[in-house]
């Protein structure tokens, strides 16, 4: 179990050095002048040579690539071309809020994903009905029309929380617990309706299941079956779907922080693509890396957990 619990850590690291490569290398090859970007197009030819000089542009691609990763390894990623800033310094202020809103909607789409599972699997037909029809909705409907439909309902017609806007929970918690609610919905609505529906097919299997027809008959209450025992039966799929929506959710934030206009990672990495700003890419898509590292290490830990088959493995 160990051994295999190690190569699949190994695997997942491997991520760390593929994305921000592919990330290097496309953005790299773009038919794009970047100093022509950043200088204007009126910069003199004098101009444009000393500012490439300065940032290593005039090396060769294949040169460039094994400066950043060289540099990247010793933690330095480079300055930004459009402000000369460090790159650390650009991106760490941000990671915070995006953290706050991809882990807020992972909590949402895991606590009331298996809720409204478990309710499913149990609580009849009826309530089965109403999950699938939501979970049609859920999956249907972007996450960036839900989200101007949250800000239509509870920012205009009903000023409840902000539109826009982000407050860091140092300055004002209130405020900063405000400014997520709508975004952490928008974000979290299909995940919840994916974990839902996963939790009540696996949920309905183990509830079907003899060993639970076992304890049935040896008098254990139906409390104790559908929580103690065919919920953490059903918890390892659900878990690795949720590992599943968490990356999804990334690429997810981009857009709904633009939405929101939330200082985030994504809303970043949009503005860096614009500006053709490759080190701010790089250092958000490695970012990103290692946040997807992170997590599937935890789902691999929850699985094995979870799991004795895993376990014994």
């Amino acid at each position: 179990m160990i051994k295999n619990f190690v190569w699949r850590v190994l695997g997942s690291l491997v991520l760390l050095v593929v994305v921000p490569t592919v990330t290097f290398f496309l953005q790299a090859i773009a038919p794009v002048n970047i100093a022509r970007s950043v200088l204007g197009l009126n910069a003199s030819e004098e101009t444009v040579a000393a500012f490439n000089k300065r940032l290593g542009l005039d090396q060769p691609l294949v040169v460039r690539y094994v400066d950043w990763l060289t540099h990247a390894i010793h933690g330095d990623l480079g300055v930004s071309y459009t402000n000369l800033q460090p790159v650390q310094n650009i991106i760490g202020p941000r990671l915070s809020v995006s953290l706050s809103l991809i882990v807020g909607a992972l909590l949402v789409f895991t606590l009331v994903g298996v809720l409204l599972g478990v309710l499913s699997a149990t609580g009849g037909k009826v309530v089965g009905s109403i999950v699938d029809a939501v979970s049609t909705v859920g999956l249907a409907v972007p996450s960036f029309v839900l989200a101007v439909l949250l800000i239509a309902a509870f920012a205009l017609q009903f000023p409840i929380f902000p539109a826009t806007g982000y407050v860091a929970p140092t300055v004002n918690t209130g405020r900063w617990a405000s400014s997520l609610v709508l975004p952490v919905i928008a974000l979290a609505f299909a995940g919840v309706t994916a974990v839902a529906k996963q939790t009540r097919d696996q949920m309905m299997t183990s509830i079907a299941s003899p060993y639970a027809r076992t304890l049935r008959a040896n008098g254990a209450s139906e409390f104790s079956l559908i929580y103690k025992h065919a919920l953490r039966n059903a918890s390892g799929p659900v878990v690795t779907v949720l590992g599943i929506i968490f990356v999804g959710a990334l690429s997810g934030s981009v857009v709904v922080e633009g939405i929101f206009v939330l200082p985030g990672l994504g809303s970043q990495a949009l503005q860096s693509a614009l500006q053709h700003d490759l080190p701010v890419i790089q250092g958000i898509a490695l970012y990103f890396t290692i946040i997807v590292v992170i997590v599937n290490v935890l789902i691999d830990v929850a699985t094995t957990i979870l799991n004795p088959k895993v376990r014994r493995s």
